[in-house]
């Protein structure tokens, strides 16, 4: 199968850097990168005219191409309606005569680990340029034989997309039973006590940092970095390991319950973090995660968990964060701050009796998820390697 380059296919138009100051309640929305792989998240808005060059509708093909690798880099369509497109995403205007619109997204996303690695920026955010993109080479068939391969990938990601949804219903239950049971908690509409801050009733510290020296005997130890901590659940897919001594190994293992957040990134993710399983049996975390480990009996982990990562969190850490550029993070100092809510442990614990059987069902729905992913994963290889 001959290979061209992804430039000779198209042309990429990039987004408009808005400034938060331009953000508004209504008018048109405004596309950022966490609206293209989460239709969840809520949109900003611009409520005054751009240029059209910056325009985006229903049906236009959109590549990512700045964030963190896994969970932000990729292609997507669009389908929501007329908005104005961000900075960090580009629009592919692609060239009819030559490449199938589908399979065009379909090629790109079969070669993100390449291009991300071909990308450059600090740990846990990657921007790759546009000309490094346009280089990529792309398998090209025939355009019938481009449309064949995108209609079976279409039904196999489907299935997979069907999966996914079943998950976010579950997720959604859950959010339903935290504000049943607690009321909204930006507003504390139950009325909890809000006496305490974080660092009142848990001990908080960073990580272990990469790349510093010491005389000292050293073992090879699993850590967690940002990519493995997500929103309420642990990615261990890939876990790296460290060279660290005894004393650093003792000083950062965790432990089960151990609440993991992440310092920073795309100012959405502030407050993304999840609990410590202990499903590996040695295990330490890196300086860009935060361990938080309770020290109270009055406060519940995995209360503090859907508290943290809760509109009241994400409110909180968004106004004390240090921002720059399509980046946020916090500190120490503004973590031990965070605000807590204190309702009565025997409902904080009856809720958390609620997560953990209705975690029973995701789990097993995850396991269909991740079957359908390996199905489509296959078809995939076989379709840009000229076998399907």
């Amino acid at each position: 199968m001959k290979s061209v380059s992804f430039g000779s296919l198209c042309d990429l138009r990039n987004g408009r850097a808005f400034k938060p100051e331009e953000w508004s309640d209504q008018g048109t929305p405004i596309v950022r990168i966490q609206n293209l792989n989460d239709e969840s998240k809520p949109f900003n808005y611009c409520n005054f005219e751009v240029e059209e060059k910056f325009w985006v509708n229903s049906g236009d093909l959109l590549f990512s191409w700045s964030g963190t690798p896994g969970t932000s880099f990729g292609a997507f369509f669009w389908n929501r309606g007329r908005g104005f497109l961000n900075q960090h995403i580009f629009r592919v205007d692609i060239n009819e005569t030559l490449v199938d619109k589908a399979y065009l997204r379909y090629a790109l996303n079969s070669l993100l680990d390449k291009i991300i690695d071909q990308s450059h920026g600090g740990v846990g955010l990657k921007h790759i340029t546009k000309a490094k993109l346009e280089s990529v080479q792309i398998p090209l068939p025939p355009l019938p034989e481009q449309r064949r391969i995108a209609a079976i990938l279409d039904k196999a990601d489907a299935l997979r997309t069907k999966r996914r949804e079943a998950i976010a219903k579950l997720d959604q239950l859950l959010q339903s039973v935290f504000l049943e049971m607690f009321g909204d908690p930006v507003t504390n509409s139950k009325g909890s006590p809000e006496t305490d801050f974080l660092g009142d009733v848990a001990d908080i510290c960073s990580g272990i940092t990469k790349g510093r020296r010491t005389t000292e005997k050293t073992r090879e130890t699993p850590y967690l970095a940002v990519a493995n901590v997500q929103d309420r659940h642990l990615k261990l897919g890939s876990v790296k390991t460290i060279c660290a001594t005894d004393a650093e190994i003792e000083r950062y293992r965790l432990a089960v319950n151990d609440l993991l957040l992440t310092e920073g990134g795309d100012p959405d993710k502030l407050g993304r973090g999840a609990l410590w399983d202990g499903s590996i049996r040695e295990c330490i975390h890196q300086n860009h995660v935060f361990r938080v480990r309770i020290t109270s009996p009055l406060i519940n982990p995995v209360f503090l968990n859907w508290l943290v990562g809760s509109a009241r969190g994400k409110r909180y850490f968004l106004s004390v964060s240090k921002q720059t550029t399509g980046i946020a993070s916090i500190n120490m100092t503004q973590l031990k701050k965070f605000p807590l809510l204190a309702p009565p442990i025997a409902l904080q614990t009856q809720f958390a009796l609620a997560v953990s059987k209705i975690e029973v069902h995701k789990r097993e729905l995850e396991k269909a998820r991740d079957s359908a992913e390996q199905l489509f994963q296959a078809l995939q290889q076989q379709a840009f390697t000229g076998t399907l």
